[in-house]
């Protein structure tokens, strides 16, 4: 039995689990080896990989405090409305009884995890922050090789350098737009918007038939303006090539192509909701907490967000079957496409002792196959060995985000460091600035992407970037 079903009865029956729980004997077991026997080490004495853990058999008895630094603070509360940590460390424990797991969340993760990274202090499991691929062995424990890895996780090379996997998703996600579908139908919007013109249209019925702030930006908490960066690759061009490889090497990405395509259609959809006040009427006082209840209340129409955010809107108030989720509003020769990638990925501290190690390896392992985490979070599956998935876009392309070129690795980084644009890379306050002007209209949009697109020629010159496309 999956732990997902184990943990929807758990919810349903106020913790009355299913004794069948979800590992095998403690003490003995066959793995795919046809061993008899429970690993506590390899053969050398050494770390047992994350391939070769037979999980409910091997470690059962192993006795480790490790600690996890990650962002979910809404999982600490006993009132979320999916699985807390806390349930997900009681289901963990009734295998591993011995292995003690403490979990410190922040609402600022990406900025403290890398300040946790540089102190030179850090957990023993975190989710990798914004780090240069070439570092990662500095910092964490490889989990195998890529072609190995790949047939236990997806997204195995999300963080991955050298062919070497660093990083195991927590779960993965697509990119689309959180909405109140209750809030749709009573403005009268019968179809989902395909098109930037069809989404702004369908803000304006919504201002004009209902009393929901059409589209909330959350402009206040700042991180949440990093999300717009989600959809300039694969949503916007339908390219898997596009985010890694081509869009380093374009002239002037940020050009209007003419057809509601590319980055330009992406960023005007904010521009112009701003623009045309369909947003909240001061920007400056949005509040992210508040905002999942305002949703689910039917106060906002819609925000846009990755799919991470559909279980805490549902779990805001008590209209879960209001919330739904659609892809983003633009559509490349007549097809709509979304982005499929890794949410933050488990590192493993490589300085910490080998036990916490090995602890480490089990409690990631057991995250992924076994506590139905992904599952839950509505998220698409990171085990290999599944496709179950709440999600649905119907008639939509998933794609993932093909790696850069060899030697390439680091250069997107060096790109938005130079450009200061941080596309993709916690680039909150240009969309920010975005917000700002078209609020005062004291600048156009395209004198924005006027200016961006000079910052990235610049960069590309002085990174060295040969502009092919």
């Amino acid at each position: 039995m999956r732990m997902k079903k184990v943990l929807a009865v758990l919810l349903a029956t106020s913790m009355l689990v299913a004794a069948t729980g979800c590992g095998a004997s403690e003490t003995e077991g066959t793995g795919e080896s046809g061993s008899t026997e429970t690993k506590t080490s390899t053969a050398d004495g050494g770390l047992v990989p994350y391939a070769e853990i037979n999980l409910g058999e091997d470690f059962t008895d192993l006795e480790a405090t490790i600690t996890m630094f990650n962002h979910r603070t809404d999982m600490d509360s006993d009132d979320y409305g999916g699985v807390n940590w806390k349930q997900y460390l009681a289901e963990f424990n009734k295998v591993y009884p011995n292995i003690t797991v403490e979990i410190t969340t922040d609402t600022n993760y990406a900025d403290d995890a890398l300040t946790h990274l540089q102190s030179g202090d850090y957990e023993t499991i975190m989710g990798i922050p914004a780090v240069d691929v070439a570092d990662l062995s500095t910092y964490f424990l490889s989990y195998g090789d890529l072609d190995t890895m790949s047939e236990e996780i997806n997204y195995a090379d999300t963080w991955m350098y050298q062919k070497e996997v660093y990083g195991v998703p927590s779960t993965a996600t697509t990119q689309g737009i959180v909405y109140n579908k209750k809030v749709f139908e009573d403005a009268g919007i019968t179809d989902l918007p395909k098109t930037p013109d069809e989404f702004i249209d369908a803000l304006k019925k919504i201002k004009e038939n209902t009393d929901a702030i059409p589209l909330y930006t959350n402009y206040a908490a700042g991180w949440t303006m990093g999300a717009w960066d989600a959809y300039y690759a694969i949503n916007a061009t339908g390219d898997a090539q596009y985010a890694n490889q081509k869009f380093l090497h374009t002239k002037d990405p940020f050009q209007d192509y003419g057809d509601d395509t590319h980055p330009y259609a992406v960023y005007k959809i904010l521009y112009d909701a701003v623009a045309e006040g369909l947003t909240e009427d001061d920007y400056t006082t949005t509040d992210w907490e508040g905002s999942k209840g305002m949703l689910n209340n039917g106060e906002i129409g819609c925000m846009v967000l990755g799919s991470w955010s559909v279980p805490q809107m549902k779990a805001a108030g008590p209209n879960a079957d209001d919330i739904g989720y659609m892809a983003f509003p633009i559509t490349v020769d007549q097809r709509q496409f979304a982005s499929a990638g890794a949410d933050y990925s488990y590192g493993i501290n490589v300085n910490a002792p080998e036990d916490e190690q090995q602890a480490a390896l089990v409690f990631v392992k057991w995250l992924t196959e076994e506590s139905g985490f992904a599952y839950n979070e509505d998220g698409l599956p990171v085990d290999a060995s599944t496709d179950e998935t709440k999600l649905s876009f119907e008639g939509v392309t998933f794609l993932k985000d093909e790696p850069a070129v060899e030697g390439e690795e680091d250069l997107l980084n060096e790109l938005n460091a130079e450009s200061e644009l941080n596309i993709n890379n916690g680039g909150n306050t240009k969309v920010q600035e975005i917000i700002e002007h078209a609020s005062i209209g004291d600048m156009s949009f395209d004198d924005i992407m006027k200016e961006w697109n000079q910052a990235w020629s610049d960069a590309q010159d002085a990174c060295g970037a040969e502009v092919i496309y």
